[in-house]
């Protein structure tokens, strides 16, 4: 049976950010994921889990100015400096929730820039962070992201996925495998599931198109939960979709699985 994480940008919205860990323990959940907990105090988010019963799944490294338009370092020339500084502060994070895994996003690359720069970036700076996380235990993750949602985001398939992970060529960089984005990229997600399960350490899902509830949708999730249940997979399937309405009342596509049972 998957292991549901919820995540806490996307679920519960309509309380408090802090409120949300309790929230996710009462239906059921027994992990969270969010984008960046930089803004909270580690010791605060690390109270939330522990006073839940709750795992960390994971989170993301520091984007850089999310608000002028950053959407990741990793790939970016010119910012290795501020690319390490954000990996020591998502280690110090990791350290204190506990946490096995992050996402270290790439960024975007401008109009009209050379994408291979930019890849060849990105290489050098995942062979560092993969080496800095490796020694404290943490995997270091990479994710495709959908370029009609991301416009110009240098990573955008399964397959350049597993090519930059073969070109870095550690033991500790693996896919995050985003069936929302890679279903409006590629689809074939059955296929491309279980080639790539070998360097696949973390699931998240929505429904396709909209991004909502995964009943809602093209994508056949029953048989995707399944098939990741035969194929071995044991890690979390994050919960990263917008809720059509109030969160708990759109759980029931996961009353079998044993969330939204108000426990």
């Amino acid at each position: 049976m998957p292991k549901f994480a919820a995540n806490l940008n996307f679920l519960f919205q309509d309380i408090d950010f802090l409120d949300r860990f309790a929230a996710a323990a009462e239906n059921g959940f027994q992990a969270v994921e969010y984008l960046f907990p930089y803004e909270y105090p580690p010791d605060q988010l690390k109270q939330a889990l522990a006073k839940h019963g709750l795992v960390q799944a994971l989170f993301n490294l520091s984007p850089g100015n999310w608000n002028a338009g950053d959407r990741g370092l990793a790939a970016l020339p010119g910012r290795e400096t501020e690319f390490r500084a954000a990996v020591k502060m998502a280690g110090k994070y990791a350290e204190a929730l506990a946490c096995k895994q992050v996402h270290v996003m790439a960024g975007i690359v401008p109009d009209g820039a050379q994408r291979d720069v930019y890849e060849e970036c990105y290489i050098t700076n995942l062979s560092y962070a993969a080496d800095y996380f490796s020694v404290r235990g943490v995997r270091t993750l990479i994710e495709p992201l959908n370029s009609f949602d991301m416009p110009g985001y240098l990573l955008n398939g399964s397959k350049q996925a597993r090519r930059v992970i073969e070109a870095v060529g550690s033991d500790n960089l693996y896919l995050q495998y985003d069936v929302y984005h890679l279903q409006i990229m590629e689809g074939n997600l059955a296929y491309s599931f279980e080639r790539d399960l070998d360097i696949t350490s973390h699931i998240q899902i929505a429904g396709v198109p909209g991004r909502h509830e995964p009943v809602i949708g093209e994508v056949n999730y029953p048989y995707l939960f399944a098939l990741f249940d035969r194929l071995g997979y044991d890690g979390w399937v994050g919960c990263e979709y917008r809720p059509r309405g109030e969160t708990r009342a759109g759980l029931d596509w996961a009353r079998e699985y044993g969330i939204g049972n108000g426990r």
